[in-house]
């Protein structure tokens, strides 16, 4: 990825700036492995330097644990000295933040190595990498998200969340209908908030659906045929949700798993592709009829355990997988069919389309979309088969066999041959350690479970 030519980027300043004369700062923006945005807040009269000669941020960004902390094992910190590495401006992300109160405009930035070329741990220079190989090909990935997440009250019980009050009724509520309307009416002040903003930063969500828990939404991002830009999008998302959330008094979370009885947080993704005509390669009457659309499900099925590190990359993302909450826990595909792992949308034939349903909310959407299309194109090439669709449930006629922990799921990612060929070894191994150390330190804590059952049983 070269360096996006100056005058380009000057110009897109000068326009915004121009456009926007009460805008007083600029957040800088870059996502770490954890999809955790970091960055610096620079005043105007900055931004023009930004875009001339970039930011510099220490290379150990790409090497921080959930809690933002260095993990040393990755050779990204003291290793090298904690140097810093530049950081450019990403072309047509430059835009308002609407919940500030100062005014305030958000731009997203990529970090490259000081002689230019992209360094190698930026999840989106990984995700970039392996849709070059379709590039190769003639072929344009069209990509969207859904993304859930649940509304929660800024008072935790005991450390715990709970649902908000609702603005309308001041109670808290307890609904587990999915799609009902009521409960969009409950927080529409809110929400009506959060599309608004949307379409103000220019992030094409369309739609919000309420969820199978108390507080639980989901937002629908239209696809775009420009996979990284789909990934923007879904991490923009996330940064407007939680601050449109705040504004109106609550929180949010998009914890794959916060209510133990409750259904988790997913990040489900629809993938379409299409030819140097523009033509959908999956279109199809019969899906089962289809080289290409069996061929990418196949890939993806065969990847999946492999993949599930990135998919889940978190002690918590595991809880959220059971049949009554309609995660799928075993490398299946059927048409039109919500208990499998790949489903195919066949509404019509233009559409058909792969909607991999296993990631949690609380994964990289980078990473995520780097391992499914890693997946999608080793089937492709390979003319990797499925099997035949799963029909009716899956859960009755599959046993669990993808990774249901974290540990496991690291070690398949380590071991993974496949994977090798499409995301940098060097960054499998960065990923792996900074996941290692969290999973270490979880294991070392002592719960309050652990006290109430032993402290005076034993």
């Amino acid at each position: 990825m070269s360096v996006p030519p100056r005058v380009v980027q000057l110009n897109e300043a000068n326009a915004f700036l121009k456009k926007h004369p009460e805008v007083l700062f600029v957040d800088l923006l870059i996502a770490d492995m954890n999809g955790v945005v970091r960055g610096k807040r620079i005043e105007r009269a900055s931004l023009h330097k930004v875009y001339e000669r970039g930011i510099n941020l220490p290379a150990s960004l790409f090497a921080l644990d959930i809690n933002g902390s260095t993990v040393e094992s990755t050779g990204l910190g003291l290793d090298i000295g904690d140097a810093d590495r530049i950081c450019y401006p990403i072309p047509n992300t430059l835009c308002y933040e609407p919940w500030q109160k100062r005014p305030t405009a958000q731009l997203l930035m990529t970090m490259h190595e000081l002689e230019g070329q992209p360094f190698f741990a930026d999840p989106r220079e990984v995700l970039r990498q392996v849709v070059e190989k379709f590039d190769e090909l003639g072929l344009t990935i069209c990509a969207a998200f859904e993304l859930e997440f649940y509304l929660i009250d800024q008072a935790n019980v005991n450390g715990r969340p709970q649902p908000p009050l609702s603005p309308l009724s001041g109670k808290r509520p307890h609904s587990t209908q999915v799609y009902l309307i009521d409960d969009l009416d409950e927080y529409a002040e809110c929400l009506q908030d959060i599309l608004e903003g949307a379409k103000e930063q220019g992030i094409p969500a369309d739609a919000i659906v309420k969820e199978s828990a108390p507080a639980q939404f989901e937002v629908n991002l239209h696809h775009v045929a420009d996979p990284i830009k789909a990934c923007d999008y879904a991490l923009l998302l996330k940064r407007l949700v939680k601050n449109i959330a705040y504004d109106h008094e609550m929180d949010t979370t998009f914890m794959a798993k916060p209510y133990p009885n409750q259904a988790g947080n997913g990040l489900h993704v629809h993938i379409s592709i299409l030819d140097k005509d523009g033509n959908n390669i999956f279109s199809c009457e019969d899906p089962e009829q289809n080289d290409a659309l069996r061929h990418a499900i196949g890939g993806v099925l065969e990847t999946m355990p492999a993949s599930m590190a990135f998919l889940c990359p978190n002690v918590n993302s595991y809880r959220r997988f059971g049949a009554q909450y309609y995660v799928p826990n075993s490398p299946s595909w059927g048409i039109d069919n919500r208990t499998v792992a790949l489903r195919v949308p066949n509404d019509s034939a233009d559409a058909v389309r792969i909607e991999h349903r296993v990631a949690g909310a609380d994964a990289n959407p980078y990473l995520l979309l780097s391992a499914v299309l890693a997946g999608v194109h080793h089937g492709l090439t390979n003319k990797i088969e499925p099997g035949a669709p799963i029909e009716g449930n899956s859960y009755e006629q599959n046993e669990q066999s993808l990774p249901n922990n974290l540990r496991d799921a690291l070690r398949e990612l380590d071991d993974s041959e496949i994977l090798a060929r499409y995301i940098d070894p060097k960054y499998i191994d960065i990923f792996v350690a900074c996941k290692e150390s969290e999973l270490a330190e979880f294991e070392n804590s002592i719960s309050d479970l652990e006290y109430n059952w032993y402290l005076h049983t034993v």
